[in-house]
């Protein structure tokens, strides 16, 4: 059995099913593909290796693999283990409301539309929400959890307004919005904004939050969507601000090179935000070596919320007898259950379908399908 049906989980169950083992794959939304499905490829006149198309690529494998069953809207409801790993499976508690009609992110989700109970006028492959959940009971060899992580909450940083001023938003938002329109406009009125600022660490490298890791992806994901806008809208004027630059991977000191010239980078986190005319933001920030604070005004602010345990950790650790780190993921492998991706920590999508393939191949050792 694999639990969780983001990219993790996809890369593990796909190496699994490679090797003729059949997989149990369990999902408590009602889509496949997890946090990086909805994200936009980052390319300008190059790719920007974001591992955008990684998704949708391992998507496509896992929903054609007759050796892979899906079970959405389903969660573990209990686990014993014994000769073998018994796990009870059971409907998630995730719904929609009675009318609504939500669409998957991929032309790869089956199904590519779920409703509510009372939703009429309904799309070509569609499925009520009450018909998806699976209630089984599963005798397993091995089990793989790659249920990820949970985006930072930016509303514990109040200063910043989110929610309730409508041009801040999160990187996750200024994903939804270029995959909804095309090119990127302010939610307050569609037009496209003229100067924009990336606040990085919003809920990373934070002790009065408790939060003290780097969430590694922020810096690299904020000079790829910079990047692409720039190549897109040439004219916009954008800001990152930030405590260091990390980066990584390999390719990105050469990359930061390369848009440095192109890009305002500020060293200094700012304190507030604050609505002016026009929608417009009034961004208050200290300046790095100067003393006394500076406004900058801003039409679209984003804040690069970081990576934090996923909202099912504490459960599948007791679930599963697994340790949590001191920063709150899920400890290593042990007893035939293996751990996959960021359910451990922070990490991009290459990293995390590189770690996932490393525990199947663990898991396939343990099955002794290879040596």
């Amino acid at each position: 059995m694999v639990v969780g049906g983001g990219i993790a989980g996809l890369t593990a169950a796909w190496e699994l099913a490679r090797q003729k083992i059949n997989v149990e794959l369990v999902e408590k939304t009602c889509f496949l593909g997890g946090h990086s499905i909805g994200f936009t490829c980052k390319a300008t006149d190059e790719c920007r290796q974001c591992g955008a198309c990684s998704v949708e690529q391992m998507l496509a494998n896992v929903v054609n693999e007759p050796l892979i069953n899906v079970h959405l809207r389903t969660e573990i409801k209990d686990i014993n283990k014994g000769k073998k790993i018994v796990a009870v499976l059971g409907k998630s508690d995730v719904n929609i409301s009675d009318t609504q009609v939500v669409k998957g992110f991929s032309q790869y989700n089956d199904p590519m539309y779920v409703a509510g109970a009372k939703a009429t006028s309904l799309p070509d492959s569609t499925i009520k929400i009450d018909d998806l959940g699976s209630e089984d009971k599963l005798e397993l060899d091995a089990v793989v959890l790659a249920t990820g992580f949970s985006p930072f909450d930016p509303k514990r940083k109040p200063t910043f307004g989110y929610g309730d001023k409508q041009n801040v938003i999160t990187g996750l938002d200024l994903e939804n919005i270029l995959r909804e329109n095309s090119s990127l406009i302010r939610p307050s009125d569609g037009k496209a904004p003229e100067k924009i600022a990336f606040i990085q660490c919003v809920g990373s490298r934070d002790e009065r939050l408790g939060n003290l890791w780097c969430s590694e992806v922020c810096c690299p994901y904020a000079m790829r969507m910079a990047s692409m806008i720039k190549h897109k809208q040439e004219n916009t004027d954008i800001s990152i601000f930030y405590i260091d630059i990390q980066n990584t991977p390999k390719e990105f000191p050469i990359f930061y090179e390369k848009v440095k010239d192109d890009i305002n980078f500020k060293r200094t986190i700012p304190v507030d935000i604050y609505q002016i005319e026009n929608d417009r933001l009034n961004l208050r920030y200290m300046p790095d070596n100067e003393s006394s604070p500076v406004y900058e005004e801003f039409d679209l602010i984003v804040l690069s919320v970081g990576i934090t345990p996923g909202a099912d950790t504490n459960k599948i650790s007791e679930q599963f007898s697994i340790d949590i780190n001191d920063h709150g993921f899920l400890g290593e492998s042990k007893d035939g259950v293996f751990t996959a991706g960021t359910i451990k920590g922070p990490g991009n999508i290459i990293d995390t379908i590189a770690d996932s393939e490393k525990a199947a191949f663990e898991t396939m050792k343990y099955l002794g399908v290879i040596k």
